[in-house]
């Protein structure tokens, strides 16, 4: 990337986090949600994780990235799947239907089985995640969450048992440590599954959080004990952590990077929990996403997070190397 345009988007992230923040980001919760025989997701929104897509001539999206260019995202790939089917949800019009499955047929032809039983779909470039750096080839706990939770709807839909053999094999790197090829790691005796498996680890919350919804969306399809098991331990991990993402009960971190998380993260943050809480009867995780909400924030509260955003972000901006 040559000089003006790393200006460029310099310029306009600066914009966007100066003067496009908005408390209110416009992200959902869809109550539909849940049931074994539903195909809604829990979130909506129309402009959540859309932006920088181009797509192929099989209607499979490709991430625009900044330095690796087009690139085959296993999470974006899902969330288009989610997003369209709850667009045909919402409309009826069965081309959103074939869309999302498009992306089901796409994510079902490249799985990737390892030696050691585990199916996994990487990513198949280098990510730079705050201090870490992540190899071609990177799986993420997030990702295998969010796919799953596609498989699960394409399998209500299609009847496939093979997407169902694919999720039960896609758990596995739950079961297993970083340094194993897995996504968990033990913080204080508990489990937490992580978005970026490398060290140090960035520990972002959200991808925590859609891991777990992943993983509820396939206990809830199949019953099987392993599943809900991790579930479980994912759920204690996260009431036992949360305190490491909490600013002053009014606000997320992002993740271990050092600064208070954009509106869209922290959005999402208290939407899953309120969603997590509601789906396991939890009534700590609901309590946590009520003190984030944003409708509670005063005034002065809301100059503070502001200010407070852009001071530790930009701080934040000159620690890290960008990707």
């Amino acid at each position: 990337m040559n000089i003006v345009q790393s200006l460029t988007y310099a310029a306009r992230a600066l914009r966007r986090e100066c003067l496009e923040f908005r408390f209110h980001y416009p992200v959902e919760e869809v109550k539909e949600a849940g049931p074994v025989d539903s195909l809604h997701y829990y979130v909506w929104s129309d402009s959540l994780f859309l932006e920088n897509m181009d797509f192929d001539s099989a209607g499979i999206p490709q991430k625009l990235y900044r330095r690796q260019g087009p690139q085959y995202n296993p999470l974006f790939i899902a969330w288009w799947g989610l997003y369209t089917l709850e667009r045909y949800l919402r409309n009826g019009d069965q081309y959103d239907l074939e869309k999302s499955l498009a992306q089901v047929r796409w994510l079902k032809a490249n799985a990737q089985s390892r030696a050691d039983g585990a199916v996994v779909w990487p990513c198949y470039f280098t990510w730079r995640e705050g201090r870490c750096v992540l190899e071609s080839g990177w799986i993420s706990a997030m990702y295998q969450g969010v796919v799953i939770s596609l498989l699960v709807r394409g399998y209500r839909v299609t009847g496939e048992k093979e997407l169902l053999d694919l999720c039960m094999k896609g758990i596995r790197v739950f079961h297993q440590s970083v340094e194993e090829g897995g996504v968990r790691t033990v913080e204080r005796g508990y489990a937490l599954y992580e978005e970026y498996p490398a060290f140090p680890l960035p520990r972002v919350l959200d991808g925590l959080l859609f891991s777990l919804l992943g993983l509820y969306d396939l206990a809830a399809q199949t019953h099987a004990s392993d599943v809900a098991t991790l579930l479980t331990q994912g759920i204690e991990g996260l009431n036992a952590s949360i305190g490491m993402w909490d600013y002053r009960g009014k606000w997320s971190w992002y993740g271990t990077h050092g600064y208070l998380c954009p509106p869209q993260y922290h959005t999402l943050n208290y939407l899953l929990l309120q969603i997590l809480g509601r789906l396991t009867n939890d009534a700590r995780l609901m309590a946590h996403a009520a003190q984030w909400n944003v409708g509670h924030l005063s005034l002065f509260s809301k100059a503070e997070i502001y200010m407070g955003f852009l001071l530790t972000k930009n701080m934040a901006r000159l620690r890290f190397p960008s990707n």
